[in-house]
C-alpha cells in the first residue's frame, strides 16, 4: 500500500510539476483559458466615409439604426418571462412594422424554437430599423424581442443623383460578421476608400463583468474610412432634381436625362436620370441600374449639327451667307428629307438652314467640308471615344461611316452614337474658347482619421479642338437658333441672360433590337445642348427627354424648356451671376487686404461697384473672404473679418452661399431655413449682436422669386426619314 500510494504521489507531484513548467493540459494553454474566462473583447465599429457635395452637404453618411432579435429560449424568470411565448401573436405584430410577410416571421420563430436555438434575426429585414419604428414596436411589450445599435447607410436627400452616388447595404456572412458594402454608383467604384477598419478595446473583467481594477485597456482605435467630396452642389442637384420630377409627372416620358457643369473646369455640378430610385428604399430601381449619362449611348439628333457646324467654321468652310436648295437630298437611292416632310423653305441661306434645323443644310455642308476634315474634327471633340471620366463603366459610342449615307445622317446626329457626358465635354471647347475639359466628378478624397487629402483632382484639358475665334462665332450662331427670326429654339429664352444652344429631335430605335425606328410625335428624343451666358458661358447644360406624351399640338421642345430655362435661371442667380455682360464685370482682380484697416479699404472697393460687408467694429483686417487674387464681378460680395462686436447687416437678397460664408466667419448662431435667396431674418439689420439667441435667416428659391416668360409658339426641330428609291 505504501508503495502504491507513494507512486501515485509521484505520479501526481509530476503532473503538476509538468502543468506548471508548460502551462498546458491536453493541449490546451491554461493562460490563454483564463483570458478567455476573464477578458473581455468589444468591437469599435468605423464609419463608412461620407459622401458630400463640393458645399460639405452630406449626401450619403452612416447613421444610428437597431438591429431586432427574438429571443426564443424559454427563460426561468416565469413572472416577467424573457423569451417569445406567443409565436403567433409575435408574427402578426411585427409583419406591421419590417418588410417581411407574417407567415415567414412565424415560420422562422417556430424553426428557430424546434431547433432549440437561444435566438434568431431577420436577416435584412430586421436590420436598419429606425428609432420611430423601435419605439412602436417597445409599445407593443412583446416579450423576447430585443433591440441592439447598429449602423446603416443613409441618404438624407432621397432621390438626389442616384444613378450617379448609387447605394450600400449591409451584409453578413456565414460567420454573422457583417459589413456595409457599395452595390451601385460612387459607393461600388470607391467602395475600397470608403470603408473603414474597426478597432476593439480589451481588457480583463470578474465574474460580474466588471472591470478588475489592476488591469489594463487596450484599445485599437477604429480608422473610418475616406470621406468623399464631389464637384456637385446640392442646389443646383436640387434645381435640377425637381425640375425633371415635375415634367415626369406632367407628361410621363419613357426615360429623361439631365447634366449641368462648369464649362472652364469640367465639373460636373448636377446629374440626374428618369426614371430614379430612393437608395434608402431601392424603390424604383427595377428597370433599370445604369447612368445613363456615362453608361448608355444615343443617337443624339439635332444638338449634334453644332459640332458640325464648329468643324465647318474652323476649317473655313462656313459660309453662313451662301444659298442652297432646301426640303430633300439625294444619298444614291436613300433621300434625306428636312423635318417638315421634304417640302422644305426654298433656297435659303447656311444659317437660317441652321436655324430651321434643316438636315438638308447639313448634308451639303458635308459636301464643301469632305469627310476626312469633317472625321479628324469629330475625333478632336472626344466622340467615339470615353472622356475618363472619374465614374464607372462609361461607354464610347460609334462614328458610323461605313456607308456614304452613314456619313450624311452623322452630320445631324443620326445612326451614330454618342453619349451624353461626350455631348458635354464636347460643348466644354465651344464655351470654353476652344479649350475641351474633360468632365469630373471627384473634388477630394479626405482621410477623416488625419485630415490627409488622399486625393485632389484638377481641372484636365483634353485639346483644343478648335481655336478661340471659332468658339466665339459659333456660339453666336448657336445663340441665332434662340434668337433668330427663324430660330426654331425660341422657347429657351431666359429673361436677363442670353443662351446659346442647339434643340435636337432625334428618332429613336425599336425596341428589342428591331430594325427601324419608332415614328410619331410621342416617339422621339427631344433634347437642347445648351450654354448661358451666350458670350462667356458660366454653365453648359444638356437636357433629353424620350417619348413624353405631348398633348395635341404641343412643340416636344416644351417640356425640354420647361427643365432647361428652370435649372438655368435659378442656378445663375443662386450663382450670383447678373444679367449683364458677365465678360465686362469679371475685370476686378482681388488684393490682399489682411492688415489693413477698413477705412483704406471700403471706399475702393465700393468704386470698383463691389459690396463690402465688415463682420465686427471695424479696425485693422484680420481675415477676408474671397482671398486675395480671386477674380470677381460686379456687384459681388467682399467679406472683411474685423475685432469687436459684431453689427447685422440686412441680408436680404444674399444667396445661400453667402449667408454660409458669413456664419462661418462671425462665428454667429445663425440658422437657416430653405433654400436659394434671403427673404428675411429674424434680428433686423443694425442689431448688435451681444447673446447667443439664434438668429433665423429665412430663403426662398429663384423658383418662387421669378418667373420664366411664357413659351412661345415655334417651329419645332426635325428629324430624319430615309426614304427608299422606287
Amino acid at each position: 500500500m505504501l508503495l502504491i500510494y507513494g507512486g501515485l504521489f509521484l505520479l501526481l507531484f509530476w503532473r503538476f510539476a509538468s502543468i506548471q513548467a508548460t502551462g498546458v493540459v491536453k493541449g490546451h494553454e491554461l493562460e490563454a483559458e483564463a483570458l478567455l474566462q476573464y477578458q473581455r473583447n468589444f468591437v469599435l465599429s468605423a464609419d463608412r466615409g461620407r459622401i458630400l457635395d463640393r458645399n460639405e452637404n452630406v449626401i450619403a453618411e452612416d447613421t444610428l439604426s437597431y438591429r431586432l432579435v427574438a429571443v426564443i429560449k424559454e427563460t426561468e424568470n416565469s413572472k416577467k418571462p424573457m423569451h417569445v411565448v406567443d409565436i403567433a401573436k409575435t408574427a402578426k405584430a411585427l409583419a406591421e412594422y419590417i418588410p417581411i410577410a407574417e407567415d415567414e416571421i412565424y415560420k422562422r420563430l417556430t424553426e428557430g424554437k424546434e431547433k432549440n436555438k437561444y435566438q434568431i434575426e431577420f436577416g435584412t429585414a430586421g436590420r436598419g430599423i429606425s428609432h420611430e419604428t423601435k419605439t412602436q414596436i417597445e409599445k407593443l411589450e412583446l416579450p423576447g424581442i430585443l433591440f441592439f445599435s447598429d449602423k446603416k447607410r443613409y441618404y438624407p436627400n432621397g432621390a438626389f443623383a442616384s444613378h450617379l452616388i448609387g447605394f450600400a447595404l449591409r451584409e453578413t456572412d456565414i460567420d454573422g460578421n457583417s459589413e456595409v458594402v457599395g452595390k451601385m454608383g460612387l459607393e461600388l467604384n470607391y467602395d475600397e476608400q470608403l470603408t473603414g477598419t474597426d478597432g476593439s478595446l480589451q481588457y480583463q473583467k470578474d465574474k460580474g463583468n466588471y472591470l478588475l481594477p489592476s488591469s489594463d485597456k487596450v484599445v485599437q482605435e477604429a480608422q473610418d474610412g475616406n470621406d468623399i467630396y464631389l464637384t456637385l452642389d446640392k442646389t443646383i442637384q436640387s434645381f435640377l432634381d425637381d425640375a425633371m420630377s415635375r415634367v415626369n409627372e406632367q407628361y410621363n416620358p419613357q426615360s429623361m436625362i439631365g447634366v449641368v457643369a462648369n464649362p472652364k473646369t469640367g465639373e460636373i455640378l448636377a446629374m440626374s436620370q428618369r426614371p430614379t430610385f430612393d437608395p434608402d428604399t431601392r424603390i424604383g430601381l427595377e428597370t433599370n441600374w445604369l447612368n445613363d449619362v456615362v453608361e448608355n449611348t444615343i443617337e443624339p439628333g439635332s444638338t449634334f449639327k453644332a459640332f458640325t457646324v464648329a468643324a465647318a467654321v474652323d476649317s473655313g468652310n462656313w459660309h453662313p451667307n451662301a444659298t442652297y436648295q432646301s426640303g430633300t437630298y439625294k444619298v444614291y437611292t436613300n433621300t434625306i428629307n428636312d423635318h417638315n416632310g421634304g417640302r422644305g423653305w426654298g433656297p435659303i441661306t447656311y444659317l437660317q438652314g441652321l436655324q430651321r434645323s434643316s438636315n438638308t443644310a447639313m448634308a451639303n455642308q458635308l459636301d464643301i467640308m469632305g469627310w476626312e476634315t469633317y472625321e479628324k474634327y469629330l475625333d478632336a471633340f472626344g466622340f467615339g471615344q470615353k472622356t475618363g471620366i472619374d465614374l464607372p463603366g462609361e461607354a464610347s459610342g460609334v462614328i458610323n461611316s461605313r456607308y456614304p449615307l452613314e456619313k450624311y445622317t452623322t452630320t445631324f446626329g443620326q445612326g451614330s452614337t454618342v453619349t451624353p457626358i461626350q455631348l458635354i465635354q464636347g460643348l466644354t471647347a465651344i464655351a470654353n474658347d476652344g479649350k475641351m475639359m474633360q468632365p469630373y466628378v471627384i473634388d477630394k478624397i479626405v482621410n477623416p482619421n488625419t485630415g490627409e487629402i488622399v486625393l485632389q483632382s484638377k481641372p484636365k484639358e483634353k485639346g483644343q479642338p478648335i481655336k478661340s475665334e471659332t468658339a466665339k462665332t459659333v456660339r453666336e450662331v448657336l445663340a441665332s437658333t434662340v434668337y433668330g427670326e427663324a430660330g426654331n429654339a425660341k422657347r429657351f429664352q431666359l429673361e436677363g441672360y442670353e443662351v446659346a444652344g442647339k434643340t435636337g429631335t432625334a428618332q429613336m430605335p425599336k425596341a428589342n433590337g428591331r430594325p427601324g425606328y419608332d415614328w410619331g410625335p410621342n416617339e422621339f428624343l427631344y433634347s437642347f445642348l445648351g450654354m448661358v451666358p451666350a458670350d462667356d458661358p458660366q454653365l453648359i447644360a444638356y437636357i433629353a427627354v424620350a417619348k413624353p406624351k405631348l398633348a395635341i399640338g404641343e412643340q416636344g421642345s416644351e417640356p425640354v424648356s420647361q427643365v432647361f430655362n428652370s435649372v438655368a435661371l435659378n442656378s445663375l442667380k443662386y450663382l450670383n451671376i447678373n444679367p449683364s455682360d458677365i465678360a465686362e464685370v469679371q475685370t476686378k482682380n482681388l488684393p490682399d487686404f489682411e492688415g489693413k484697416h477698413t477705412d483704406q479699404v471700403v471706399a475702393g472697393l465700393e468704386g470698383d461697384g463691389l459690396k463690402p460687408i465688415i463682420i465686427g467694429e471695424g479696425g485693422q483686417i484680420v481675415e477676408q473672404y474671397p482671398k486675395a487674387n480671386t477674380v470677381l464681378t460686379k456687384d459681388s460680395i467682399i467679406f472683411l473679418k474685423t475685432d469687436g462686436v459684431i453689427t447685422l447687416p440686412s441680408f436680404e437678397n444674399w444667396s445661400l452661399r453667402n449667408v454660409l460664408v458669413y456664419k462661418t466667419l462671425s462665428k454667429l448662431p445663425i440658422e437657416i431655413v430653405g433654400e436659394g435667396y434671403v427673404e428675411s431674418q429674424s434680428a433686423s439689420r443694425g442689431t448688435i449682436v451681444i447673446d447667443n439667441s439664434p438668429i433665423v435667416v429665412k430663403l426662398k428659391t429663384p423658383q418662387e422669386q421669378y418667373s420664366t416668360p411664357p413659351p412661345e409658339e415655334i417651329l419645332e426641330d426635325g428629324e430624319i426619314e430615309i426614304l427608299p428609291q422606287d
